[in-house]
């Protein structure tokens, strides 16, 4: 029997060949050039890009650092110092890595802000919502265990904190504990595989961000209305609109990085981290990584142990069913104006709680910490479903092209009414 020729679909026959037999540029066409993006989308949709551009830089420059760190109690601060000193443009590589990290989750906060305040979590976007927050908590753990590798004294003792909290769960604390740091006490078998983990999980991160990414080309993006796309009109292709606004605001990010890396590499870092870890003095005051305080100031809110760890793992787990706590069909808080309030004073809320995560849980800022916790949890569980049953949304657009219109609208007479006056 006769093969059939290969389809030419390119005039180069080289393209031609790989795709007959692998179609990724096809896939890569209609994925990432054809791919109908509303057309009323902002730069707040480029952050789910700029987060996947910084997770590639940070696993790169982690492999990099990687190659030159010794994961030993008695070499690991020196090797980090060896990076910054002796290793060529070793101090550039870890300050991309630690100042990346930071603004990773800069960038991941803002992008979850905003799936929150424009409805982006609801039907039928439930599984995509889902795979963001195992995302958040992939990064969480990955976080932590890369706040230990460079063994000084707020790794050390973060580290004892943290770890200290499994202990709280009934029955099977102490052998959690136990199995999860490889010895009974913090040492050196708990930095090998904490230095295993940290390692791997970044490439576990990548997969489930190309889910996320999958999940969301099935039903399209959500856009600022909360109104799918209807037709032609409503939509752009993704090349070149989209990769305009993507590139664009890369550019941004990097110079803003760069600002930061050459003339203020330890913004975001902890002076006493730069002290060798020593098990014999405590510092006066440990904290968190600031990208994880308001978590740690619910911890610290509750005074029963075990109330905390399960009031601090509840305000992540709790995000999980977040499409299911909301009972409003409409998707956007530009047409909910009860709960558009009430969600920016979550926002508020959240920031607050990651400053008083960073003091001492002591007084005013204890206080604010426990007035905060009840906040978080009474905005997700009880004015959630309750304002989602009472409030009346204003009337949507029938169609993302007739937002612009009654935009457009709405100029001319603001400018009509101008001239008049």
């Amino acid at each position: 029997m006769e093969k059939s020729p290969e389809t030419r679909r390119y005039k180069n026959s080289f393209l031609n060949w790989i795709e007959y037999r692998l179609p990724i540029i096809s896939y890569m066409e209609k994925e990432y050039g054809d791919y109908p993006m509303p057309k009323n989308c902002n730069y707040f949709w480029s952050f789910g890009a700029l987060a996947s551009i910084l997770l590639v830089v940070l696993i790169v420059s982690g492999i990099f650092l990687a190659m030159h760190y010794t994961p030993h109690t008695d070499m690991a601060f020196d090797s980090v110092e060896r990076i910054m000193r002796d290793v060529n443009y070793g101090w550039l590589l870890r300050y991309m890595h630690s100042n990346g990290a930071a603004f990773f989750f800069i960038i991941v906060y803002i992008h979850i802000l905003r799936g929150m305040y424009y409805g982006s979590y609801k039907y039928p976007r439930e599984l995509n919502w889902i795979l963001g927050v195992f995302i958040y908590l992939l990064m969480m753990a990955t976080s932590f265990l890369g706040y230990v590798l460079p063994w000084g004294q707020m790794s050390y003792w973060g580290a004892t904190v943290i770890t200290n909290l499994f202990s709280a769960i009934p029955v099977i604390g102490e052998g959690l504990k136990t199995w999860i740091l490889g010895d009974y006490t913090l040492g050196n078998a708990t930095l090998n595989r904490f230095f295993a983990l940290h390692y791997v999980l970044p490439f576990v991160i990548f997969g489930v961000v190309g889910l996320h990414i999958a999940a969301v080309h099935v039903h399209g993006s959500n856009n600022p209305t909360g109104i799918d796309i209807k037709s032609k009109d409503d939509s752009v292709k993704f090349f070149p609109y989209m990769l305009v606004k993507d590139t664009l605001a890369t550019c941004v990010l990097g110079v803003v990085i760069a600002v930061v890396i050459f003339f203020g590499p330890n913004l975001m870092a902890e002076v006493d981290n730069y002290i060798p870890a020593d098990p014999l003095v405590t510092p006066s005051h440990i904290v968190a990584n600031w990208y994880l305080a308001p978590f740690y100031a619910i911890l610290r809110a509750i005074p029963d142990k075990l109330g905390g760890v399960t009031l601090m793992f509840g305000a992540i787990l709790i995000l999980f069913v977040l499409p299911w706590l909301d009972t409003s069909k409409t998707k956007s808080c530009n047409y909910r104006p009860v709960y558009k309030w009430f969600m920016m004073l979550f926002f508020v809320n959240f920031f607050i709680l990651g400053y008083v995560g960073m003091k001492p849980a002591e007084g005013i800022y204890l206080l604010i910490a426990r007035l905060g916790l009840i906040y978080y949890f009474g905005f997700l569980l009880v004015l959630t479903p309750l304002i989602g049953k009472i409030e009346t949304p204003k009337s949507l657009p029938a169609s993302i092209s007739d937002f612009f219109m009654n935009k457009g609208n709405n100029i001319k007479e603001s400018k009509s009414e101008t001239e008049l006056h």
